[in-house]
């Protein structure tokens, strides 16, 4: 198997190349996040990314947003140094499949590895990749949706509240529909930046509360007190459940 190992840490980085040469595999190791995106769109296919959080030049949870963007699917192993909940959710709400936290040994290395190297591609995630797909190109072959007295036809990109049309900006549209047809599933803002923005470098978790703001200006009668775009504190936002 091609396996790409993205680490800065000179020594972190033998020592995980070591590892899994001697399982067989080829290995190739980039420092930074820049020089990773480069060898995923230029070489052969990888089967397997090893992804430390902490990089120069561009972080590794920007990287994967950055190559699940770009529909690359291949499985991605995040090393990072912190434990804490929240930097492990962030990192799987990026688009990572699994995640070590430094310092580990070879051997859980290894089996994590050979994990995510057997594991097949799953029919739940293809079905979701053509639907995105299916959205992407102009919301062609998408249903329109009416929920809460809103309108939303993605083929058209027209917005209808209660007869009247709504002028939208394309990632206030597309915030709006992604809620709406998950109406009650709550996104974290990570999620949400991952899939509106789609890899953008210049964003921020505070871009997702300025879209959201901005939205509620636009659909609800008291942007204050919101009927549709609800915030969970501590989590992130969900359209109002049916």
């Amino acid at each position: 198997m091609r396996i790409l190992v993205v680490e800065d840490e000179r020594k972190v980085a033998a020592f995980v190349r070591q590892g899994l040469v001697e399982e067989g595999h080829a290995v190739e190791v980039t420092a930074d996040g820049e020089a990773a995106l480069e060898a995923v769109a230029e070489g052969p296919p990888f089967d397997l990314v090893v992804l430390d959080v902490m990089l120069p030049r561009r972080g590794g949870l920007d990287v994967l947003r950055s190559l699940r963007a770009l529909r690359v699917q291949t499985p991605v192993l995040l090393l990072t140094a912190r434990d804490g909940v929240a930097d492990k959710v962030a990192g799987l709400d990026a688009g990572a499949d699994d995640y070590l936290t430094k310092p580990f040994g070879v051997r859980e290395l290894v089996a994590r590895a050979r994990a995510l190297l057997r594991r097949p591609r799953r029919a739940a995630v293809e079905a979701r990749l053509t639907a995105d797909a299916s959205f992407e190109a102009n919301g062609e072959g998408a249903q329109p949706i009416r929920i809460h007295g809103i309108e939303i036809d993605p083929a058209r990109r027209r917005v209808r509240i209660e007869g009247r049309d709504v002028e939208l900006t394309d990632q206030e549209f597309r915030l709006l529909h992604l809620l709406a047809t998950h109406a009650g599933i709550v996104f974290s803002r990570e999620a949400l930046l991952t899939k509106i923005w789609r890899g953008d470098t210049y964003v921020t978790v505070r871009s997702v509360d300025t879209l959201v703001k901005r939205l509620r200006r636009r659909i609800e009668t008291d942007p204050a007190n919101p009927r549709f775009l609800l915030t969970v504190w501590g989590v992130g936002y969900k359209f109002a459940d049916v």
